[in-house]
C-alpha cells in the first residue's frame, strides 16, 4: 500500500501499479509479446509510461523507447530497424507514430474495458538472464541511428551493484527526469521500484528548468536524482543556499565532470549530500565505473573511477595489449554488462565488440569505447578525450558523421564537415561548414525533418572549399569561427512595446547576437536548452516571468512576449499526490486557489470521472474573468462565441479531421480547460485530463436550399450558448449536403 510512483496530482501504490502492469502484460501476451519480441513505446512522461515499461518486461518482451518529439522520418527509420509489431502510445501521441505495415498502434489510456477482463496476477514471462530487455537508439557515424541491445543480466547486475553501494531506503524519493530514450533512465525507473522507494516523475521538459526542479525536490522530498554536468551547473547556480535540504545523493554522468563544479556543488549544498561521478556508454548497460567525489580531492581531473561488480576496464594499445599506469590508451569494457551488439548491424557489431583475450568464458567480448583514458596509480581511470569524431554536447551523444551524411544528401551540397566549437563562455555548439550553393535556412529545415533538434547545427558557414593540410586531409584548425550571419536571421522587424524591447535586449546579451528583431527565433539564433535556462533567469531578474517550456513552445520573440507575465502564475507542484480513485482534492494541493474542501469537492463533482480526470485547478486570469462576466451578462448568445463552416468531399475525410482535432485537444492543456463558478467564492479554471470533443449529427431539410446557410441559422452565434463548465469549449456539428454530395462541419 506504499506509494510507488507519483506524477502530477496522481499516484499509484505498489499494489495498484503491479496489478495495472500485470493486466497490460497479460494483454500483451495475448497479442504475441514474449521473449525477444520488441515493443515500441511512444509516450510522454506519465504514470502510463511506468505501467507500460513494467508490462512489456513482465510479458517477457523488450521495450524500444520512441521519443514522440523526434522527426517523423527518424521515428520511421527506428520502427523499420527495430521491427516492432506493436507500439504503445497515449491517445495524444498516436499521431506522432508514422504508419507502418504490420505495426499495430495501441493507446494504453483507452484500454480500460479490455484490461478489466485480464488477470491481475503476475504473469510468467519466460524471460531469461540472456533475454533482451531493451533497445535504445543512439547517434550513428554512418548517418543512421543504431539500436543498442542490452540483456536482463547486465541491467540487473548494474542495479544490484548500485543498491549495495548506495543503499536506497524505502523512505527515499528518486526523481525520474531523464528522457526514457537515454539509458540513464533505466536506473531512475527500476532502482527505486526494486527497493520499495518512491519514484517521482518530473513533468515533460521539466528537466530543463532549475526553478521547477528546486520546487519538485522540496515539495516531494526528493533524496536522489541525476544530472548531466552541463545541467548540474545551472542548477547549482540557480538554487539558493540552504534549499533542497532533502537531497542525500546526486549522481552525474554523460559528460566529463569539471573539478570546479564539484567544489561549487559542495559550497552550495550543506549537510550529508554526496556527489558521485558515473561513466558508461549505452553499449554497456548504463554505467560501468564510479567515483565518489569528495570536496577536498577535486584536483585537476575528476576520474571516472573503478569498475562496478562483474565488469572489467582495460586501457589497451592498438595490439590489444595493456599499457602501463599513466600511459594513455583506448578504454575497453568487459564483463556481464557488455551489450549484445547493434540490432541488425552485424558488421558494426563485429567492429566495436571484439573477442575478449583476457576472459576464460567462451564467447566473451570487449566493447571498444573509442575513449582515450589512462590508469592512475590509485587504481582509478581518468577519461582524457574521444579518439574519433563522436562528441557530447549537453549530455547528448552525437556522431558528427551522422550530421554530415544528412547534409551531403541535400541538393547543392558539394562537400561539408561539422565540428563542435567551444565558445569563450565554455559553451559548445555544432557548426556546419558547407561547400555549395545552398541557403542555411533551407539546410536547417531539411535537417530538422530527419535529425533531433540537438543534432541540428546552430550555425552554417558557407565556404568555397574546405581547408586542407599539405597531406590533403581536412585542416579542422583552419575552419573559421562563425560570424553573426552564420546564424539564422529573419528579415528584421524592430521590437514593439516594453516587453518585446526588453526581451530583445536579453536575447542579444545571452546569445551574443547583436541586433534582435521581433520575428527572430531563439533556437535559430544559436539558442539551446542551457542558454534557455540562462535566458529565463535573466528575464526573471527583469521582472519578466515564464518557464522554460514556454520558450520551447513559443521560440519567436514576438510570440514569447505574449505569454510573458509581470508576475509568476505557475501552479506549484502539490506536496501530496492523489491516490488512485480519490474522491476529492485537498486545498493544500492547490496553493494558488483559495477554496475550501467543500468548494473543491463541488468543482470536482462537475467533471466527468471526478478527481481522476482533474489535472489542475487555477484562478482565472483577468482576461478570462472578463470573458466569464460577459458570458453571464448576456441572456442570449455569447459575445465571444466564434463559428465557422468547412466542407469535405467524403465522410472519411471529415472523420480524419475530427480525429486530428481531438489529438490537438489531448495535447494542449488550454483546450481541455473549463470554468467553474457556481457556489464558489471565486471562479476557477479546471484542466481536464481527458476532454472528448462533443460532436452532434444534424439532419438538414433537403428542400431548404443552401445547406450551409441552414446549418448557420440553426446555430446562430447570436443565440447559441456554450456551456463553459464543460471542456473543451468547442462544439462540432456535422451534416450531409445531399444536393452537392458533400459533408459540412460547423465548429463553434
Amino acid at each position: 500500500d506504499a506509494v510507488a510512483v507519483v506524477f502530477d496530482y496522481a499516484s499509484l501504490t505498489y499494489r495498484v501499479l503491479n496489478e495495472r502492469a500485470n493486466r497490460l502484460a497479460h494483454h500483451l501476451v495475448r497479442l504475441g509479446v514474449g521473449p525477444e519480441v520488441r515493443v515500441g513505446l511512444c509516450l510522454e512522461r506519465s504514470l502510463e509510461m511506468v505501467v507500460s515499461l513494467l508490462a512489456v518486461l513482465k510479458a517477457g518482451g523488450a521495450y524500444v523507447p520512441l521519443d514522440p518529439g523526434l522527426p517523423a522520418e527518424r521515428l520511421a527509420y527506428m520502427l523499420d530497424g527495430s521491427a516492432v509489431p506493436l507500439v504503445l502510445v497515449q491517445a495524444a501521441q498516436r499521431g506522432a507514430v508514422p504508419a507502418r505495415e504490420g505495426v499495430e498502434v495501441l493507446a494504453v489510456d483507452e484500454l480500460a474495458e479490455r484490461l478489466a477482463a485480464e488477470s491481475a496476477e503476475n504473469p510468467k514471462s519466460g524471460a531469461r538472464p540472456e533475454s533482451l530487455a531493451y533497445v535504445i537508439y543512439t547517434s550513428g557515424s554512418t548517418g543512421r541511428p543504431k539500436g543498442v541491445m542490452n540483456a536482463h543480466r547486465g541491467v540487473v547486475n548494474r542495479l544490484v551493484w548500485m543498491q549495495a553501494q548506495f543503499g536506497l531506503r524505502t523512505d527515499d524519493v528518486v526523481l525520474q527526469k531523464t528522457p526514457f530514450s537515454f539509458d540513464v533512465s533505466v536506473w531512475e525507473f527500476f532502482w527505486p521500484l526494486q527497493q520499495g522507494a518512491r519514484l517521482v516523475m518530473a513533468r515533460p521538459d521539466g528537466h530543463r528548468d532549475p526553478r521547477y526542479l528546486q520546487e519538485v525536490i522540496e515539495q516531494r522530498g526528493v533524496t536522489t536524482l541525476h544530472f548531466v554536468p552541463s545541467m548540474l551547473q545551472p542548477f547549482v547556480e540557480a538554487v539558493e543556499a540552504g534549499r533542497c535540504a532533502s537531497l542525500r545523493h546526486v549522481v552525474c554522468s554523460g559528460e566529463a565532470l569539471p573539478p570546479a563544479l564539484v567544489r561549487r556543488f559542495y559550497d552550495r549544498f550543506a549537510g550529508p549530500v554526496a556527489l558521485t561521478n558515473l561513466y558508461g556508454p549505452t553499449e554497456a548497460a548504463v554505467d560501468v565505473s564510479w567515483w565518489s567525489c569528495a570536496r577536498e580531492d577535486a584536483g585537476d581531473v575528476v576520474p571516472i573511477g573503478r569498475p562496478v561488480w562483474n565488469t572489467a576496464l582495460y586501457v589497451l594499445d592498438a595490439a590489444l595489449q595493456p599499457v602501463p599506469i599513466g600511459t594513455p590508451g583506448e578504454l575497453y569494457i568487459g564483463g556481464v554488462q557488455v551489450a549484445r551488439g547493434y540490432l541488425g548491424r552485424a558488421a558494426m557489431t563485429a567492429e566495436r565488440f571484439v573477442p575478449d583475450p583476457f576472459s576464460t568464458e567462451g564467447g566473451a567480448r570487449l566493447y571498444r569505447t573509442g575513449d582515450r583514458a589512462r590508469w592512475r596509480p590509485d587504481g582509478a581511470v581518468e577519461y582524457l578525450r574521444r579518439l574519433d569524431f563522436q562528441v557530447k554536447i549537453r549530455g547528448f551523444r552525437i556522431e558528427l558523421g551522422e550530421i554530415e551524411a544528412a547534409l551531403r544528401q541535400a541538393p547543392g551540397v558539394r562537400d561539408c564537415t561539422v565540428v563542435a566549437r567551444e565558445e569563450e563562455t565554455g559553451d559548445r555548439r555544432l557548426v556546419a561548414y558547407v561547400v555549395g550553393a545552398v541557403e542555411a535556412e533551407a539546410l536547417r529545415d531539411r535537417l530538422r525533418r530527419t535529425l533531433p533538434e540537438y543534432m541540428v547545427p546552430s550555425a552554417f558557414v558557407a565556404l568555397d572549399a574546405l581547408p586542407l593540410t599539405p597531406s590533403g586531409k581536412l585542416d579542422r584548425k583552419a575552419l573559421p569561427a562563425p560570424e553573426g550571419d552564420a546564424y539564422a536571421r529573419r528579415s528584421y522587424e524592430a521590437p514593439l512595446g516594453e516587453v518585446e524591447t526588453a526581451l530583445a535586449e536579453i536575447w542579444a546579451e545571452v546569445l551574443g547576437a547583436g541586433r534582435v528583431g521581433r520575428r527572430d527565433h531563439f533556437f535559430e539564433l544559436g539558442g539551446h536548452s542551457l542558454l534557455a535556462i540562462k535566458l529565463i533567469e535573466r528575464m526573471r531578474r527583469r521582472g519578466l516571468h515564464t518557464d522554460v517550456r514556454a520558450l520551447f513552445t513559443t521560440p519567436v520573440l514576438a510570440e514569447l512576449a505574449l505569454v510573458v507575465g509581470g508576475e509568476s502564475t505557475e501552479l506549484e507542484v502539490p506536496a501530496n499526490a492523489i491516490p488512485e480513485g480519490c474522491a476529492s482534492i485537498t486545498p493544500e494541493m492547490l496553493p494558488l486557489v483559495e477554496l475550501s474542501q467543500s468548494e473543491i469537492d463541488r468543482v470536482v463533482a462537475g467533471v466527468p470521472g471526478g478527481a481522476a480526470n482533474v489535472q489542475d485547478i487555477y484562478p482565472l486570469a483577468p482576461l478570462q474573468e472578463g470573458i466569464l462576466f460577459h458570458h453571464l451578462l448576456s441572456q442570449e448568445g455569447d459575445p465571444y462565441l466564434l463559428s465557422s463552416v468547412a466542407e469535405f468531399d467524403t465522410r472519411a475525410r471529415l472523420e480524419q479531421y475530427l480525429a486530428a482535432l481531438q489529438a490537438v485537444i489531448d495535447r494542449h492543456d488550454i483546450l481541455r480547460t473549463s470554468m467553474a463558478w457556481e457556489g464558489l467564492r471565486e471562479p476557477v479554471q479546471v484542466v481536464w485530463r481527458h476532454a472528448p470533443l462533443p460532436v452532434e449529427e444534424v439532419e438538414l431539410d433537403a428542400a431548404a436550399g443552401d445547406a450551409a446557410e441552414e446549418l448557420w441559422a440553426r446555430y446562430d452565434p447570436r443565440q447559441y450558448r456554450i456551456d463553459l463548465g464543460r471542456a473543451p469549449l468547442l462544439r462540432a456539428c456535422i451534416a450531409e449536403d445531399d444536393g452537392r454530395g458533400r459533408w459540412l462541419l460547423l465548429m463553434l
